[in-house]
């Protein structure tokens, strides 16, 4: 005798596979195949040909022969250089170190040692392309240059990388702390004081990866060493920025808002934020953008105070305060927004009907 399972007639595939793969799950989905997409354009638009673009470059020579030389570097094929005359060696020195430029030129008019200034610690890619260009012009000329980097990466700092990777894991910290905040308890906090409570949080989070982050590059790995609390406040200020961000963004857009902090973050804001190339070597797009996202700020922030006694970071501060403090109004105003529509959704509910006139 067949037994009741056995007489229970299955809904067919077509049905199983209309309950499996909802609208909803399809969205996801393809969301998920377009950040992909747009993860492999955006990191391969950026490193597949690096090309040299107005590399700022200090050039020292005489009066008679300065404005000769810059206008020549100037007009070369391409834009790869943009030239400024410098009073002096000295000044042009100082250029480079302030990060007022990322190469000078000291021509001799003595003789053919002309003389190329670099920081590698400030990209060692640019410096590298920089001493390319002078090497090719010079052997054009019949002269010859010699190369000196009066600013190197730290012995621990390999390739001058650290930067890049510290900030790097910053940002993820942040976002996904955040990110991880929200799934808790709804990606949507219910109301003010909640979305209050988790950036009290994040603040606290913030401060305490900003100093693990520190000790792991300086005392640690020695990559980055002598600058512990500067580095730490820099993470602080990363972190929150990243995480104050996403969480606007999620209580903004729920689901959706942990897919634009991803765009933002990963897929835009690694690549153009000069920890590879910095930006004379990247296409026009990435090199615009890099600086306005914390990724790129933050990189320009550890490293100008690292190796440069904290020159040209008035903007990269700028930016990260922007986030950081931008995203904390912009989640609190999120969650009263959203608090206000659960008030009103709650109100029509419990509008008791009007009852029919006697008739």
């Amino acid at each position: 005798m067949a037994s009741a399972e056995d007489g229970a007639k299955s809904p067919g595939f077509a049905a199983e596979f209309k309950d499996a793969v909802t609208l909803r799950a399809f969205a996801l989905v393809l969301g998920g195949l377009l950040v992909q997409l747009a993860f492999v354009v955006s990191y391969v638009g950026a490193f597949h040909s690096p090309t040299p673009h107005r590399i700022p470059v200090a050039v020292v020579a005489p009066q008679q022969a300065s404005a000769k030389i810059v206008a020549q570097l100037d007009a070369l094929a391409g834009a790869p250089v943009e030239a400024t005359a410098a009073p002096s060696a000295a000044a042009a020195r100082q250029w480079v170190l302030t990060r007022k430029a990322d190469a000078a030129f000291l021509f001799d008019a003595t003789g053919a040692q002309d003389t190329l200034l670099v920081a590698s610690a400030g990209g060692p890619s640019v410096s590298q392309t920089a001493a390319q260009i002078a090497q090719k012009i010079e052997t054009s000329q019949k002269r010859q240059i010699t190369v000196t980097d009066i600013r190197p990466p730290n012995a621990g700092d390999g390739r001058g990388m650290t930067s890049f990777y510290l900030v790097l894991g910053w940002v993820i910290g942040g976002y996904l702390t955040a990110t991880i905040m929200g799934m808790a308890a709804g990606s949507r906090p219910a109301n003010r004081q909640r979305t209050v409570i988790r950036l009290a949080v994040l603040a606290l989070y913030a401060a305490v990866s900003g100093a693990a982050g520190a000790a792991v590059v300086g005392p640690v790995f020695d990559a980055l060493d002598g600058h512990f609390w500067a580095l730490s406040g820099i993470g602080a200020l990363v972190v929150l920025a990243s995480a104050a961000t996403a969480l606007a963004l999620q209580t903004l857009l729920g689901l959706l808002g942990t897919g634009v902090v991803i765009l933002l973050f990963v897929v835009l804001g690694n690549p153009s934020s000069g920890g590879v190339y910095p930006a004379p070597l990247l296409p026009s797009f990435w090199s615009a953008i890099g600086q306005l996202l914390p990724p790129g700020a933050g990189t320009t922030l550890v490293r100008n105070t690292v190796y440069f006694s904290g020159h040209a970071v008035t903007q990269a501060l700028w930016v990260l305060a922007a986030y950081a403090v931008g995203g904390t109004v912009l989640a609190w105003a999120a969650s009263w927004r959203n608090e206000r529509r659960s008030a009103a959704a709650a109100g029509e509910t419990e509008t008791p009907s009007q009852p029919l006139p006697a008739g």
